[in-house]
């Protein structure tokens, strides 16, 4: 592993402690991101009656402690969500890494009548003092950046002071980097995912979050994560999961993404949380199976017995 030049000295330890327990000294990291309920409200949380019988939510998601139940019972690298949630359920779950995400919106303002911009909730002193408060593991921060949004220029300005201030706290810094606004035409291109995972380097993050770029065609090919590899420089890139789908087939497009793809891991939110617990707990257990063993998808797959 390398130290960042930001991290002081006297931190350094605590940084390396950090990193050792969410990538299990392996340089790779499995995030579950539970942001969930400010970015996408509800929706993601309750099936009522629009969903079809093969995308029904389990009941399990309807209470957020659900989350932390995952979080607490699986073997995850970090668990990332707001401050205020982990408020309200950490005391419970004090065992589990967090990763405290510092902006949200909502997705109640489309495209069509404003580009996306993304504010901090909270300041990094406030997390630190807040690690200090409550005896959690906090071992890092996270934001989101919406490349192309008539805003970038200051959520690019708000997430490089994080970062900076972060490291001196040996913290860990993850950014979700989504190029979205009237301005972008295409934003899961293979030069434009790139760019956002160069971005995130550019700006001294420890991993990025990315879609997965799509061929002309729309389809996921994970060579195609190759250029924002080598542009990540040694920012470690994680793809994003998307919708639920098949748990066997998420399994190889993951196994896929790393392998061909050359990426660190995994950032995954609600094809995890969308299951019931027990569903949840073993999903997670054969992610990180490939992420941090090294499995094939065959071996994998058995722990979904």
């Amino acid at each position: 592993m390398m130290v960042p030049c930001s991290v002081p000295k006297e931190m350094v330890a605590v940084y390396k402690r950090h990193w050792d327990l969410v990538t299990k000294q392996t340089g790779r990291l499995f995030l579950f991101a539970g942001d969930q309920k400010i970015e996408h409200l509800n929706a993601d949380f309750y099936s009522g009656e629009t969903h079809t019988p093969a995308h029904v939510i389990s009941p399990d998601a309807k209470h957020p402690e659900h989350l932390f139940k995952i979080a607490a019972a699986a073997r995850i690298g970090v668990f990332a969500t707001q401050l205020g949630l982990v408020a309200r359920h950490g005391a419970d779950h004090a065992a589990v890494p967090y990763l405290i995400k510092m902006n949200a919106k909502t997705n109640l303002i489309p495209l069509e009548v404003d580009d996306p911009l993304s504010l901090p909730l909270v300041t990094v002193d406030q997390v630190v003092r807040f690690k200090q408060q409550s005896g959690l593991q906090v071992v890092g921060i996270g934001l989101t950046i919406y490349l192309g949004s008539k805003y970038e220029a200051q959520m690019l300005a708000e997430a490089s002071k994080a970062i900076v201030e972060a490291h001196q706290h040996g913290l860990l810094t993850v950014l979700w980097i989504y190029p979205r606004g009237k301005a972008v035409r295409k934003e899961r291109t293979e030069a434009i995912i790139a760019g956002a995972a160069g971005v995130a380097h550019a700006l001294g993050a420890d991993f990025v979050k990315v879609n997965p770029p799509l061929t002309e065609q729309g389809d996921l090919d994970a060579a195609l994560l190759k250029q924002a590899s080598a542009a990540a420089g040694n920012t470690g890139v994680l793809c994003s999961g998307g919708p639920a789908v098949d748990a066997e087939a998420f399994l190889h497009v993951v196994h896929q993404q790393m392998h061909a793809g050359g990426i660190a891991g995994a950032a995954i939110g609600r094809n995890i949380h969308q299951k019931n617990l027990p569903e949840a707990v073993a999903f997670c257990d054969a992610l990180a199976a490939i992420i941090y063993d090294g499995a094939e998808v065959a071996e994998a797959v058995q722990k979904l017995q």
